[in-house]
């Protein structure tokens, strides 16, 4: 005879055995449908799936009842998880992110921008929409530093808004991760509608030659060092984020060690990004992401990328006014950190225009200074809010 279900040591261990079914919430299993998606995004349309997919499944992982993936009191004693345990060593204390920078930066070849030094300004003024947001964010109710945190999704660049929220915000950082990596996968869906409202098929149209002057060895070698000096002084907050970045610059330009800057291109970039990602999900439990103000931030994410197309491409025109040689207004739009889904994107749409216009160099110009922008708008928050 088998024993009853209910009572006795046996019936006790079958209720513990099916405990997670009994105790799920709604919001876990919303939240479970969220990983799913983020699972889907990444493996069928391919949507960042370096980092959707291990944030997907980790935030399976965070939203099963009583989970061991996340840290939490059983029986008086403290039950450390493994997922919290990685949130602390990597995000809390900004490691990840910071390891991300020198990766991005061994992979980011400045020679485009060097040749057309004319691009670096919309590096600058693309992340415009870093600062309207933040304007918004606090018509909204957020706190200045909320609103910071909200803003930094405009930068386009997923290290500095998780750097910035995890600083100002960290009760936050789920759904600003997931609006930043998100809208950076949806760059070809949110950018051309803006870029084709705000030009004209004959400005789409505009040649740029590119000249293939060489760069010196030398200069590449010292702009890692200048931006690293000038923008620490300027804003000492920012000289981890610029640092970093311009450390992996110099791996790979310096020449000397090919070893260790291609092991930041590849073996450190893959398994921090795992990293981060399974980081991250530990903050997308049911009873932190449901909430309205997730969907608020969703929101105000979209408009940040919008209008840093929106200013990127009218600054475009308005140097335009005092040009003899006139710029492609489209390459404004590239001023954003999104490397190099947005160069690729201008250069489609100059070539759905006139299949002969080459403006890709110009546009990588534009985005790799995209890259200093954002780390530099997210520096000046720091330096000011912090």
């Amino acid at each position: 005879m088998y024993p009853p279900l209910r009572g006795g040591k046996a019936g006790k261990k079958m209720e513990q055995l099916f405990s997670g079914f009994a105790l799920i919430t709604w919001k876990q299993i919303v939240m479970t449908g969220v990983g799913l998606t983020l699972i889907y995004l990444a493996i069928v349309k391919e949507y960042e799936p370096s980092l959707l997919l291990p944030m997907g499944f980790g935030t399976l992982l965070v939203n099963i009842p009583m989970t061991s993936a996340l840290t939490h009191m059983v029986g008086g004693q403290m039950q450390h998880g493994a997922l919290s345990i990685l949130f602390e060593a990597g995000i809390a204390n900004e490691m990840f992110p910071l390891l991300i920078f020198i990766a991005i930066g061994a992979m980011i070849d400045f020679t485009p921008l060097f040749q057309n030094p004319v691009t670096f300004i919309f590096g600058i003024t693309a992340q415009a929409g870093i600062f309207l947001t933040m304007g918004l964010a606090l018509l909204f109710g957020f706190d200045i530093k909320e609103a910071a945190s909200i803003g930094i999704i405009g930068a386009a660049d997923g290290p500095t808004s998780i750097y910035v929220s995890s600083k100002f915000a960290p009760h936050l950082l789920g759904p600003i991760s997931v609006a930043a990596y998100s809208y950076m996968a949806l760059v070809p869906v949110i950018q051309p509608p803006v870029i084709k409202l705000l030009t004209t098929p004959k400005e789409r149209r505009i040649p740029m030659p590119y000249s293939e002057k060489a760069v010196p060895r030398t200069t590449k070698v010292l702009f890692p060092l200048g931006i690293t000096l000038a923008a620490g002084m300027f804003a000492p907050a920012s000289a981890s984020l610029i640092g970093f970045l311009m450390f992996g610059n110099l791996l790979r330009e310096s020449g000397v060690v090919d070893r260790l800057a291609k092991g930041a291109q590849n073996e450190l970039a893959n398994i921090v990004t795992i990293l981060l990602g399974l980081a991250i999900s530990a903050t997308m439990t049911g009873e932190r992401f449901i909430h309205p103000t997730t969907l608020l931030i969703l929101a105000m994410g979209l408009v940040a990328f919008i209008l840093d197309t929106a200013v990127g491409v009218l600054s475009a025109k308005a140097i335009n006014i005092f040009r003899r040689q006139k710029l492609n207004p489209m390459i404004g739009a590239a001023g954003i950190s999104a490397f190099p889904m947005s160069a690729r994107l201008v250069q489609r749409l100059a070539s759905a225009e006139d299949k002969h216009n080459f403006i890709l160099m110009h546009a990588v110009g534009a985005n790799v200074s995209g890259q200093i922008g954002s780390v530099l708008a997210g520096g000046l928050l720091l330096a000011f809010l912090a």
